[in-house]
């Protein structure tokens, strides 16, 4: 029987922060519940920033260290090692954006490459993470995707990102290390998930070892993955997939005005709740065939994956089913999931302070725009520094 107040002990949730830490993400959280101090912090920090400022120190003790795990790799192993002391296991995410030069895609490359030789002999760390615009062109998988011919060149450069992907899930293959390759715009994913389907047909015969993504806001993914799920049973490989609800919902809506077609995305918020549950109910149903990384802050969908399993009788251990939150936010989901056995790690974004400061504006907008997030973070650190005090 599932008890559907786990996500309310506070006590396993903020386990590993100390009283200052608490403190921390309590101020945190407070400011970007505020929708001016976020534009203002924004401003202010892309400012600084590029006037070369001393402020690298403040962002470093406080918005980066709560929501990225360090510079480096080798800087990240502390939060990695303490986090699986709890059981949660972590997923390291470069979290640079924005490259376009194919230097830059070699780079992106070599760091992955990297991170899975870190990986190698570290129980904590079995999964890798990396977007298709890391390893190539954005334009050119929007070529791709619309159907555009390309030229000599772009045939060359678009067999350079086949090549990227091929190397990693590869090694990957070779260091039992399992790679999710994130989703993007609509516009370039088809191109996107033809290639990641065509590395799955290749390293994914006995165990899943490549994971595509779902971003469940869009109303069409899920007959997508039916009939993957059919040329994967007749091709003889496993389906690896992350299931997310979304992170590209405005830019989406407004290109469809604009373009003049039909959006991707679904009505209400409603409806990609019930498109999130269908498809999380259509792939445990179907666990032989599909493994699935759910990558989800909402209560309600990981109820139903922990009720859904214990109704297939699927083991919590089980190698094909994680849960995955981001680093400094839900620990109420991860914390106490990894307490009851199930297999959860963190996203632990990472890279130079003035690197990733754009995945942090992005996540500063994302929390105030997404209604309960963080009130709901607010709450439980409310409720928890209460029980300490008493």
């Amino acid at each position: 029987m599932i008890n559907r107040s786990l996500f309310e002990d506070t006590r396993t949730a903020f386990t590993l922060k100390s009283d200052s830490e608490l403190e921390r993400a309590y101020f945190l959280f407070k400011m970007i519940s505020s929708e001016p101090l976020v534009r203002i912090g924004t401003v202010a920090t892309n400012f600084a920033l590029k006037a070369h400022l001393p402020v690298e120190k403040l962002i470093r003790a406080t918005v980066f260290d709560h929501f990225c795990g360090g510079v480096s790799e080798e800087d990240c192993l502390p939060v990695i090692d303490k986090l699986y002391t709890e059981g949660v296991s972590s997923v390291l995410d470069y979290s640079v954006e924005g490259k376009a030069q194919e230097n830059q895609f070699d780079n992106a490359l070599e760091k992955i490459l990297k991170i899975i030789h870190f990986c190698d002999d570290r129980e904590a760390m079995p999964i890798v993470v990396f977007k298709p615009s890391g390893f190539g062109r954005f334009l050119l998988y929007q070529k791709k995707t619309e159907g555009v011919e390309l030229t000599i060149e772009e045939e060359a450069e678009w067999q350079r990102i086949v090549n990227r992907f091929d190397k990693v899930c590869k090694l990957a293959k070779e260091k039992d290390v399992e790679v999710l390759i994130d989703g993007e715009e609509s516009w370039m994913q088809d191109a996107a998930d033809d290639l990641v389907e065509e590395m799955m047909c290749r390293y994914n015969k006995e165990v899943t070892i490549v994971y595509n993504t779902l971003q469940l806001y869009r109303w069409d993914r899920l007959k997508y993955l039916k009939d993957l799920h059919q040329r994967a049973e007749g091709k003889g490989f496993k389906i690896g997939m992350k299931i997310v609800r979304g992170a590209y919902m405005e830019k989406e809506r407004e290109r469809a005005i604009e373009k003049g077609y039909e959006s991707p995305i679904c009505e209400n918020k409603k409806t990609t709740d019930d498109n999130f549950n269908d498809t999380l109910n259509y792939i445990l149903n179907n666990l032989n065939d599909i493994s699935v990384f759910i990558g989800t802050h909402n209560e309600a969908s990981c109820l139903l994956a922990m009720e859904l399993m214990e109704v297939n009788n699927i083991s919590k251990e089980d190698n094909n089913v994680w849960f995955g939150q981001l680093y400094g936010m839900s620990d109420h989901i991860s914390f106490n999931l990894a307490a009851q056995g199930y297999n959860v790690a963190k996203y632990i974004p990472f890279g130079p302070v003035k690197d990733v400061m754009p995945y942090l504006i992005r996540r500063a907008e994302e929390n105030t725009s997404v209604a309960g997030q963080t009130s709901r973070e607010l709450t439980l650190l409310k409720a928890e520094r209460l029980r300490r005090k008493l």
